[in-house]
């Protein structure tokens, strides 16, 4: 991992096995045209989810679990030793967002950061 993908292990919360399973899933350059389609091939990405006078958002079931898992692993290490991630959290459930729903959105943030990367 540190020949192919050595700005991925820089990444807080990414070990060795997290940054190969994203490298196997990501397979070769030019397979996602966009950010957007990495995320929703690794199920992070926001479905509407509203009915009624509720407005609300979800994850995607779909796409690569094992991904999915990776990118599960990886908020939970930062929700948990990362500082600036604790504040990222802590803003959004003062916003009145539920602890699930700051981990989707950092679930994306970490998609997008990986994506940058990659």
């Amino acid at each position: 991992m540190r020949q192919q993908m050595p700005g991925l292990l820089k990444l807080f919360g990414i070990g060795p096995i997290t940054a190969a399973q994203i490298l196997v899933s990501w397979s070769h350059p030019g397979r996602f045209r966009s950010e957007a389609a990495f995320a929703s091939f690794a199920g992070v990405a926001p479905i509407p989810a509203s009915s009624g006078l509720t407005n609300k958002q979800r994850l995607s079931r779909g796409g690569d679990r094992q991904l999915n898992r990776a990118m599960h692993t990886i908020t939970l290490i930062r929700m948990r030793l990362d500082l600036d991630t604790k504040t990222y959290v802590a803003r959004c459930i003062s916003e009145g967002k539920s602890s699930r729903d700051a981990q989707r959105c950092l679930k994306r943030n970490v998609c997008r950061q990986i994506f940058k990367i990659l």
